[in-house]
Parts: structure tokens; C-alpha cells; sequence
């Protein structure tokens, strides 16, 4: 799928050479450990370099030069995943083997390196009305999760049961971080990204790797760093409380609960995992879908999610308030009927085919290609999708209830009216 070159210690470029697509994407990541204060400063940093470079210093100015380029689009982000933080520099452009102008390739890659290497700067920091503008926005887009009541109900559970855990860190980092960052903070952030970042670099296109590793490294000359050292496992430790009420102005009841799995990503049952989710409330044929909201019509609705990176399993409810308890009854009356077994050939065969298809429906985008092999390439080295689809074939009911079983519920959290909230 990929073919990978290694420019530098630490710096790998991974090319799919294909003719599945017209355009070309881009995709460099830089990956550091996941803190609290790096998200929220690293946060920052991908806005401020999105937005404003020394050669086209405003979003107006940039975006002209990316219409020139027929409508390249180029944008970046900060993700999280397991205990890593991502920054990645994301560009499609059209391959310029299909117009009548040559040279927009090389043009494309030399606007990605004047977006990470030549900053908009203002007596050696960055110009400071670039810097609060692009602050304020990331404090902004945190608090906007407020409004988003199912994010908000979840992201309280998660601070709740792991404090200052790598599963509880938002990927944008937290408003208090994100206020104490200082320019000069921002600008070691940036130049630690450049000089000591993990970098994985993805193309996919109809063009040869040899040219691409070739741009790459004339253009951005990333030296070597040292490989970070493995972090320790991601231990969870059990909640303080298993219960915890909470109320805000909404009509809906949130139900978010939170279960434990010593099945992880790297688990060589990692793939049965993923199928228990899925039967048991991960489609709408699953066991919580079928039982709670269609059969009781008590859900607005429910459904189940595997964070595999941290071995945590999720059950979300929206709820009339005062069913909060036999809501939790009939959730815990699922995940027992897949600890004992009792799993249909149909939920069983559903799920697999919905797998498979989802996995192949990423594989049709580029961005998905990429994706997708970024991470599935700690699994399988070089990673081939009929890997994981036959690991799925294989999977049984009896390994389904084994995975099952070892599930434990650590906290239940409601959050629900302030008209629900007890008198005290």
C-alpha cells in the first residue's frame, strides 16, 4: 500500500503510488507526548501557522495563492491519539500531469514549506495580534463543547474517572492551559516541533516516491532527533466515586457510562474487541440500539464505543431524566446477554460485513489511506487491509463473550435539568 523512505532519524516519508485518484495529498505529522500543556500550546500553533506566514501574512493572502494553484487546499490540525499529540500540515492539490502548466507540484510543496518554516514573525516571536487572535479562537473552540451537551456530558465523565489520564486530555487542551501559554512559550513549542517531533510524511497519488522523497527533501530539511522513548502503559485506575449526578439548564438526560477492558489496541484480541462493540452498540442493528431505543422507546438514543488506545469501553444514553435507573438496568441486561454468549448468527455476520465495509469505504478517499495507516501500521508492518479483514472473519461468538466478560463497569454519570436537581 505504502512504500516507506526514511530521510533522517526519526523522519520517514510513505508514498502509495496510485492511479485511484486525479489529485495528490499531503500529509505531514508531527507527533510529540500528549500533556495538558502541549495540546492547548500546540493548539494554538497549528492555527497560528494556518493562518499567517512571512510570505502571505493573512488568511485573504494565502487563500488567493491557493485558488492560483487550481483550489489546493491545505489546512492544519491538532488530533490526539493513545498518549500522543498529533500536529498535521494536510494538502490536496491537483497533479499537474492532467493540466497544461507544469511545475504546480513543486509550487504546492513550496508554499507547505513556507507555512512550517517561514512563520509571520515579529522581533523573533510571532507578530503578537496573529498570536492573541488565534488564542482566543482555540479558547473559543474549547468552550463551544458547552453547548454540545452529549461532548460536554463526556468529557466531564472522563475528567471524573481519569484525572489527568491521557484519555481525559481534549485534543485542544483545556482553557486554563491555553490561557497561560505566552508567545515565547508558543515559539519553543514551534521550535521543538521542527527540531526533536516525531515526522511521518504521507503522499498519495499518481507519482513516483522517488520524486516526492526528492521534493521533501529539498525542501524541508529535517535533521535527525532521537526516537522518544516508549512511554509506560496506560494504567487505569479505578474512579474515586462509580456515581456522579450532575445538573445543567437542558431538557435531555445524558447517560455516559465507562467500562474497563484489559484488551488495547496492541492486544492480539484487539480485532474480537471490535466486534463486540459493534454487536453489542456500535450500528443500528446492535443489542443496545435494537432492546433499548426500538423495542422500549426509551433512548433518544444509545449507543456503545471502544477507545482501544486506552482499553476503555463507553455506553452513551440520551434519556428522559427520571429513567436514569431503568435505563442503566436494561444497558447492563446487554452487556450480560454478550458475556453469556447470547449472540445471533445475524448480529454476529451484520457486524463483520459493516467492519469490512466501513474499512473499505476509508480506503476509497486518500485521506482515509492515510489515516488508516498511520495507525494500523503499529499493528501490521507493511499494513495490508485484508490483514484485518480476515482477523474479523475468523472472530467467534465463544471469543466474543470471553472479551466480554472481561468488561467492568467504573462509573456511571448523569447529567440531566436543573428542575432534577435535589433540594438540599
Amino acid at each position: 500500500m505504502f512504500h516507506t523512505r526514511n530521510i533522517a532519524k526519526g523522519v520517514n516519508v510513505h508514498v502509495n503510488e496510485t492511479t485511484q485518484f486525479k489529485t495528490i495529498n499531503f500529509s505531514v505529522k508531527f507527533k510529540d507526548k500528549l500533556t495538558k500543556e502541549k495540546a492547548s500550546a500546540r493548539s494554538i500553533l497549528a492555527n497560528v501557522l494556518q493562518h499567517s506566514n512571512e510570505v502571505y501574512p493573512s488568511h485573504t493572502a494565502l487563500r488567493m495563492v491557493l485558488d492560483d494553484l487550481y483550489g489546493t487546499s491545505l489546512y492544519i490540525d491538532s488530533t490526539k491519539r493513545g498518549n500522543e499529540h498529533i500536529v498535521s500540515l494536510n494538502v490536496e492539490t491537483v497533479n499537474d500531469q492532467y493540466l497544461s502548466e507544469e511545475g504546480v507540484l513543486e509550487k504546492v510543496m513550496n508554499l507547505m514549506y513556507i507555512v512550517l518554516f517561514k512563520p509571520n514573525l515579529e522581533n523573533g516571536l510571532f507578530k503578537e495580534s496573529v498570536f492573541t487572535r488565534e488564542k482566543n479562537a482555540v479558547k473559543q473552540r474549547i468552550e463551544s463543547i458547552f453547548d454540545e451537551k452529549t461532548r460536554y456530558a463526556q468529557q466531564r465523565m472522563l475528567d471524573l474517572a481519569l484525572p489527568d489520564h491521557p484519555a481525559s486530555i481534549p485534543a485542544n487542551g483545556t482553557i486554563e492551559e491555553v490561557e497561560k501559554v505566552t508567545n515565547q512559550q508558543l515559539m519553543d513549542e514551534y521550535r521543538a516541533m521542527l527540531e526533536t517531533n516525531e515526522v511521518e510524511i504521507y503522499a498519495v497519488g499518481d507519482i513516483q516516491s522517488e520524486t516526492i522523497a526528492s521534493f521533501i527533501e529539498d525542501y524541508f530539511h529535517f535533521k535527525d532527533r532521537e526516537k522518544a522513548i516508549d512511554a509506560p502503559a496506560l494504567e487505569l485506575t479505578k474512579p474515586k466515586q462509580p456515581r456522579v449526578a450532575e445538573y445543567e439548564d437542558m431538557k435531555q438526560g445524558k447517560l455516559h457510562m465507562t467500562f474497563f477492558s484489559p484488551v488495547t489496541f496492541k492486544d492480539e484480541k484487539f480485532p474480537v474487541m471490535q466486534l463486540m462493540n459493534g454487536v453489542l452498540g456500535g450500528y443500528a442493528h446492535s443489542k443496545l440500539f435494537v432492546n433499548i431505543r426500538e423495542k422500549e422507546s426509551m433512548a433518544y438514543y444509545v449507543s456503545s464505543s471502544y477507545a482501544s488506545q486506552f482499553g476503555l469501553l463507553f455506553i452513551l444514553a440520551g434519556i428522559d431524566s427520571k429513567l436514569e435507573e431503568k435505563a442503566v438496568t436494561l444497558i447492563l441486561e446487554q452487556v450480560e446477554e454478550m458475556k453469556k454468549g447470547n449472540i445471533t448468527d445475524v448480529e454476529l455476520d451484520q457486524t463483520k460485513a459493516l467492519l469490512t465495509n466501513q474499512l473499505k469505504e476509508a480506503l476509497d478517499s486518500a485521506r482515509g489511506q492515510i489515516d488508516i495507516y498511520d495507525q494500523y501500521t503499529e499493528l501490521f508492518d507493511p499494513f495490508e487491509p485484508e490483514q484485518m479483514i480476515n482477523q474479523w472473519r475468523e472472530v467467534t461468538k465463544e471469543q466474543l463473550a470471553e472479551v466480554a466478560q472481561k468488561l467492568s463497569l467504573e462509573m456511571t454519570y448523569f447529567l440531566s435539568g436543573k428542575e432534577d436537581e435535589p433540594n438540599e
